[in-house]
């Protein structure tokens, strides 16, 4: 099916006779579709989008202490998304900077904790694993770990790193190699690698638009 491309990201107004669908957004076929969605789900409804997610998400979650403000969240909220993360848990400040998202927090569910030991009690309640991921001593390396499928990928604040509560909730810490002069790598870059690591250990490959 041709779709008329607009000057700028998606699809133009739907040529021809509507689909009948009930997933298809009457507003989107008629003006247009520019959102940053793939484009299988081009035109549909944002909560038909989200069943469909629901329906293939992985077992993992993601969550990140938000004590600072950290301005990651919103780039790891977006990673989870492109990875159908099960959730991403936020522990401690409720509010976070969305900007980083690019509003793939209307597409991935995210759950506030108030603290470590609410998202421990969570964690235990659903059977995850918690797994700490920063360059602690002892730390497991990440690159030779085989990662449970149903698990929660743990990390802490840009900076300090895990807070003590954090690393006293994780069965266990994994650290990610790194080569060069830096003593460790942003947040959202290291949550990135985790997540990939899980996709290729446990995930099918992705479905084709």
């Amino acid at each position: 099916m041709a779709m008329s491309r607009t000057a700028g990201v998606g699809s133009g107004p739907w040529p021809g006779r509507w689909p009948q669908d009930e997933r298809y957004d009457p507003e989107l076929l008629r003006d247009g579709d520019t959102r940053n969605v793939a484009d299988r789900y081009r035109y549909w409804r944002m909560d038909a989008i989200v069943a469909d997610l629901d329906r293939r998400r992985h077992p993992f979650h993601v969550a990140i202490e938000n004590w600072q403000h950290d301005l990651n969240i919103g780039s790891i909220v977006r990673t989870a998304n492109a990875f159908l993360a099960a959730e991403v848990h936020v522990i401690g400040r409720r509010r976070w900077n969305r900007r980083g998202a690019m509003v793939t927090d209307r597409y991935q569910h995210v759950r506030h904790h108030g603290d470590v030991d609410a998202l421990a009690a969570w964690a235990a309640s659903m059977s995850l694993p918690v797994l700490g991921i920063d360059n602690l001593p002892g730390s497991q390396p990440l690159e030779r770990v085989a990662l449970p499928r149903a698990c929660l990928l743990l990390f802490g604040q840009e900076g300090p790193g895990l807070s003590q509560d954090a690393q006293a909730a994780c069965a266990a810490t994994l650290s990610i190699a790194q080569y060069g002069s830096t003593r460790s790598i942003n947040a959202a870059a290291a949550a990135a690698v985790a997540m990939h690591t899980w996709v290729r250990q446990h995930a099918d490959p992705p479905l084709a638009d």
